[in-house]
């Protein structure tokens, strides 16, 4: 299994919308692409709260051909979306992490 985790710093002027629509729209269009078998969201906690929560959340994939097929196709339309409804009020970091327990 593979772990697709984004790291999210939200401002703090849209963290409630911003958590809904994560929540109702994006997560949910992600996970209909096929690619995911489901996503978790993580509050970091320990980390400096001041310009706003941090996130993370991730997304479950059975293999890394499902993950690398998410890259190919969806990716820069998923990350579109977002940038085009919040602009540069979030700043994301992404890694990938394979289950090994």
């Amino acid at each position: 299994m593979v772990v697709y985790n984004v790291t999210i710093k939200v401002d703090h002027s849209i963290a409630e919308n911003w958590l809904y629509w994560l929540k109702e729209e994006h997560i949910p269009d992600i996970i209909n692409t096929g690619c995911f078998t489901h996503a978790t969201i993580l509050r970091l906690l320990e980390v400096d709260d001041t310009e706003g929560p941090t996130y993370a959340v991730q997304y479950h994939a059975g293999s890394e051909a499902l993950y690398n097929q998410y890259i190919d196709k969806f990716s820069d339309e998923m990350r579109k979306k977002g940038t085009e409804k919040w602009g540069n009020k979030f700043i994301a970091f992404r890694s990938v992490m394979q289950v090994v327990h």
